[in-house]
């Protein structure tokens, strides 16, 4: 069960590592794949036997479509964190997450096999909303907030939040639909990310330095992908995805005290009870297996 952890830690620090090492939506994305597919250059050759006896033409099919759909996430992830900040992208962006990955791992993959664990499974996912909506409230009684708020572009960041979602939750989906050996997919999937941040994020600006620093994002990224995946196979798709996206604790109040995101005394409060309730669901849900 401690495998399922590991993404929690490490995808909860991306936007935090991302922010401190510097750059725009593009080269952080770019960065972040070519870190990403080093670490899966490095676990393919450490595993290489492994890797051979499940090289198939359907696992670089499965894996070049999830590290697409990967990308088309994590990009528009950090065109919403530009447009209206991390402790705001965060909450919503796991909220979405949270909502249809665990619904589809319930309802379609049938992980949920009793009354009880379907009782407990939906009150978790309920926790986990609720959670999600307290940390993204805002103080409508601060001028300083609001004046905040009204420099924020929620346009761009809403959209951006539907095509992150979208692109979330295929690359997950896909890899289960398709029940490809997820140690081995790891490289294919590498290769779909790289060619999927070509795609989207290859601008005239794209070659910077903060895109080699942002290499360092894509490893720690490449850590909790791999145990996310390793944890699917061990406890489920609507539990490993639950768990690694309650890493939101570690964002919001990161981009708070680390990037310098202000916070009112209340807002800080509904940061509080929202991370929580998080976390309480999060145990739930880790308690149906």
């Amino acid at each position: 069960m401690w495998i399922a952890l590991i993404p929690m830690l490490a995808w909860g620090s991306i936007g935090l590592i991302s922010g401190k090492m510097g750059g725009d939506a593009n080269q952080q994305t770019l960065g972040m794949t070519w870190g990403a597919l080093l670490f899966a250059l490095l676990t393919t050759t450490l595993s290489w036997q492994h890797f051979m006896s499940y090289n198939t033409p359907k696992l670089w099919l499965v894996g070049l479509v999830s590290g697409l759909c990967w990308s088309l996430g994590q990009y528009n992830q950090f065109v919403s964190m530009k447009a209206i900040g991390v402790s705001k992208t965060m909450p919503i962006s796991t909220g979405a997450q949270l909502v249809f990955t665990t619904l589809v791992g319930a309802l379609f993959f049938h992980e949920w096999t009793t009354g009880k664990m379907l009782i407990l499974g939906f009150l978790a996912l309920a926790l986990l909303v609720l959670g999600v909506i307290f940390t993204a409230m805002r103080d409508k009684s601060d001028t300083a907030a609001l004046a905040r708020s009204q420099k924020e572009d929620w346009s761009l960041g809403m959209k951006a939040l539907v095509l992150s979602t979208l692109g979330y939750v295929l690359y997950t989906v896909v890899v289960k639909l398709f029940n490809v050996d997820t140690q081995a997919m790891v490289l294919p999937q590498a290769c779909g990310m790289v060619i999927g941040a070509l795609l989207f994020a290859l601008k005239p600006n794209a070659f910077q330095k903060a895109t080699y620093k942002n290499m360092f994002t894509g490893l720690v990224w490449g850590t909790g992908n791999f145990c996310m995946f390793q944890a699917t196979a061990l406890v489920g798709l609507a539990v490993s995805f639950s768990l690694a996206q309650s890493g939101l604790v570690i964002s919001t109040f990161g981009s708070i005290f680390l990037l310098g995101e202000k916070k009112t005394k209340k807002e800080m409060v509904y940061v509080v009870i929202g991370s929580c309730l998080i976390i309480l669901g999060s145990i739930i849900l880790g308690l149906l297996k």
